[in-house]
């Protein structure tokens, strides 16, 4: 029985139809980034075992519409409400066959001798090349770093991922904070530093701002922004050039009293959301967002925020000049860089460095890439944060597979050239 399952897994015929397979599973996983978006695609397609029903109807549909054969296109929305069918081999799957596949041919087909080594080095580079796709593809992680001229951050926040933030800013030299997941909130929690429990009405994973009309609106909340402004659930978006921003309206309790509702969202705590509400609103929603949502409570002083999620590192990033100088007349970028100065307290570290495209700052694990600007501030630069541990596999499997051909190759060459000098 063993003998029979390596022989087949180390088919040659099921690498042919593997490779086959997730050719087919590219082009259809590319077909369907237009009606799905490319983070649901990723999700639905590549990082899955299986590819669900819905999904590739959305592929081959988008494949149909390119060949002039109308049909009703199946939408994001669609993908995410329906039953998870699986139909076809997802990314995960055809990777993990692929690289038993190659192992147990190896085993199989290999004849240990000097004439092999090359084989040998191509075959473990291809075998890293996976091992290390697989590692990124479960340990990378993005983040964002926003900083204006003169200001120090010793975070990193994500594009996609928020946080509950209870800080507790009693103390004046520090902040206690307790962070939630938007994904864990849910029910009522409690944390043994808070003296008070956090009980979850309601939370929306893409919400939009409303202003609150009437005095007794049941949607509004009784403290903070809550009587002047409200949140209305949205349908996710999956799209590359948008993002879901999250809300949730909670009550924080002491036994069985309540210490009062609020709204918290990001649309309250990242800049340049809070713009898009302070250019609609009048005076009483702006006095409400010109200060933090905050409460006193056991002698005790706390506030409340949504916010992206954060990555805290033992290190700080100080921006001390950005430029965006640009070819003149034109909108094409002459010089965008930052300068910044990065210092360690538990080391005693203290440099300027800059950063500016394709020159990113490699430091304690992480990538500093400059990546945007805010256009409506010039003193504001945006870095893209990378943590990738496996960021050299790709590198070293093609050095090793390099080296392989070079020397497979080259033995064949050099055994030629003996037998044609004989003959």
């Amino acid at each position: 029985m063993l003998r029979k399952l390596f022989d087949i897994f180390s088919s040659l015929k099921l690498t042919v139809v593997l490779l086959s397979l997730s050719c087919v599973l590219v082009f259809l996983g590319t077909m369907a980034q237009d009606p799905l978006g490319l983070y649901l695609v990723q999700h639905r397609f590549f990082q899955s075992l299986f590819v669900d029903y819905v999904s590739m109807s959305a592929a081959v549909k988008k494949t149909l519409q390119m060949l002039h054969i109308y049909v009703t296109p199946t939408t994001a929305a669609d993908v995410m409400a329906a039953p998870y069918v699986p139909v076809f081999p997802g990314g995960y799957l055809l990777g993990w066959a692929l690289l038993v596949n190659l192992v147990t041919a190896h085993f199989r087909y290999f004849k240990a001798t000097k004439k092999k080594i090359g084989i040998a080095l191509i075959h473990s580079g291809v075998v890293l090349l996976l091992l290390g796709q697989f590692a990124t593809d479960l340990l990378q992680v993005e983040s964002h770093m926003r900083l204006t001229e003169g200001e120090t951050k010793f975070f990193s926040e994500s594009s996609r991922q928020s946080e509950l933030a209870i800080v507790d800013t009693t103390q004046p030299d520090r902040d206690q904070v307790v962070a939630i997941p938007v994904s864990r909130l849910s029910g009522t929690f409690q944390h043994e530093t808070l003296p008070f429990s956090v009980e979850v009405k309601a939370v929306f994973q893409n919400a939009t701002p409303e202003f609150v009309t009437t005095a007794n609106d049941p949607a509004a909340a009784s403290q903070g922004v809550g009587p002047r402004l409200k949140f209305r659930q949205e349908p996710p978006v999956t799209r590359l050039d948008s993002r879901d921003v999250p809300a949730a309206l909670v009550e924080l309790r002491d036994g069985e009293k309540s210490l009062g509702t609020w709204w918290v969202s990001n649309w309250l705590a990242e800049e340049p959301l809070r713009r898009l509400i302070l250019q609609q609103s009048g005076p009483a929603v702006r006095e409400a967002l010109a200060r933090p949502q905050s409460f006193t409570h056991a002698g005790r002083t706390f506030e409340l925020a949504m916010r992206p999620m954060r990555f805290y590192e033992p290190h700080s990033l100080t921006l001390l000049e950005f430029r965006h100088d640009k070819y003149k007349g034109t909108e094409i970028p002459k010089n965008f860089s930052s300068r910044v100065r990065v210092q360690r307290p538990d080391t005693g570290e203290d440099r300027e460095v800059l950063i500016y495209m394709n020159n990113p700052l490699r430091y304690a694990g992480k990538t500093y890439y400059q990546s945007g600007y805010d256009d409506k501030d010039p003193r504001v630069t945006i870095l893209q944060v990378v943590r990738n541990p496996g960021w050299l596999t790709p590198y070293l499997a093609c050095v090793i597979v390099s080296v392989g051909l070079c020397l497979q190759f080259g033995m064949h060459l050099l055994e030629f050239a003996r037998k044609r000098q004989t003959s």
